[in-house]
């Protein structure tokens, strides 16, 4: 018995059946992840770490697909915390909860304010701290905000002002990782450290202070390649925050796009995560970026939250 169809195929599901010979004393187990393949004789499910399970239709006893789960508030800003430890700045201050980046002038994500709890004081004091902070580096004092948070009008009261308003906002974007842990349909090579080819293929210049902070977390991060023709075609990195696998530097070069390798690359470092315990991963795009927004969604990445910068002129 199933009560999954070939709609399902794609999607999380979970599956109850009979053990053909019993294990410790169990004649029934179950198998959660993504449904692979169904047919008369039996269904196939890919679970996180990639391995498949193939059950006969005759061993089911029961099966369902499993509806996604709205991300929680405290989900939320668990996944704002792990944006900044992914790839840590330079220079950390812990002002409170509030972490203080500075990293030269490197990235947004890496020269601003990211507003994670409490700062344990009045925020507008809290404010004029960080204000001093990048002044005294020579730095624009610069605020990560979550579109719709308290600290949102707070800032605005403040006279913090949009920081990049000819820019679209900012999305991050979640789904669990099993619905990206499928087949990269390419040999995706994934490495624990990066050398200058790898840095080669990226959209832009990497400064030695960039190649520190992406280098830098200190829970597993790999970089992954994938070769054609004996070059480097398309590169990435991940880097895994507690069950957060958070994927960045995701770049194909112009001679090879419309192949497939940026969802290529994505799906091989869903692999190489999910067989270190991930359960969900998370990337950031440009709402303007359409065709890289379009990629994401159709590997079932929703939008968590968006975020803009301000800053005090």
């Amino acid at each position: 018995m199933s009560g999954l169809s070939a709609r399902d195929i794609g999607h999380r599901v979970v599956v109850r059946y009979r053990l053909p010979e019993p294990v410790d004393g169990h004649t029934r187990t179950d198998v959660l992840g993504v449904l692979q393949a169904l047919d008369g004789q039996g269904l196939v499910v890919r679970r996180a770490d990639a391995s498949l399970e193939a059950v006969p239709l005759d061993r089911v006893e029961a099966a369902k697909p499993i509806q996604a789960i709205p991300l929680r508030r405290v989900d939320r800003d668990q996944l704002l915390l792990a944006t900044g430890l992914n790839r840590p700045a330079a220079e950390t201050i812990q002002l409170g909860d509030w972490l203080l980046r500075a990293s030269g002038g490197w990235t947004g994500r890496g020269n601003s304010l990211l507003p994670y709890g409490d700062p344990g004081m009045p925020v507008e004091k809290a404010l004029a701290e960080v204000a001093d902070f990048y002044r005294t580096r020579r730095l624009p004092p610069l605020a990560l905000t979550v579109l719709g948070s308290p600290l949102e009008e707070v800032l605005r009261d403040e006279g913090w002002v949009d920081a990049r308003p000819h820019q679209s906002d900012v999305l991050i974007l979640h789904t669990s990782i099993d619905l990206v842990n499928a087949d990269p349909g390419y040999e995706v090579q994934v490495t624990d450290r990066p050398d200058d080819e790898w840095y080669d293929a990226t959209a832009e210049v990497v400064p030695a202070i960039g190649r520190q902070m992406l280098e830098g977390p200190t829970g597993p991060v790999g970089f992954a390649s994938i070769r054609i023709d004996g070059q480097i075609a398309a590169v990435g990195r991940g880097a895994m925050t507690g069950h957060w696998l958070g994927i960045d530097t995701v770049h194909v070069r112009d001679a090879y796009r419309r192949r497939g390798l940026g969802t290529a690359v994505l799906r091989g470092l869903a692999r190489w995560a999910g067989s270190l315990g991930a359960r969900r991963t998370y990337l950031e795009v440009v709402e303007e970026n359409t065709p890289a927004l379009t990629t994401y969604t159709t590997l079932s990445f929703t939008e968590a939250y968006r975020y803009r910068y301000r800053t005090l002129p």
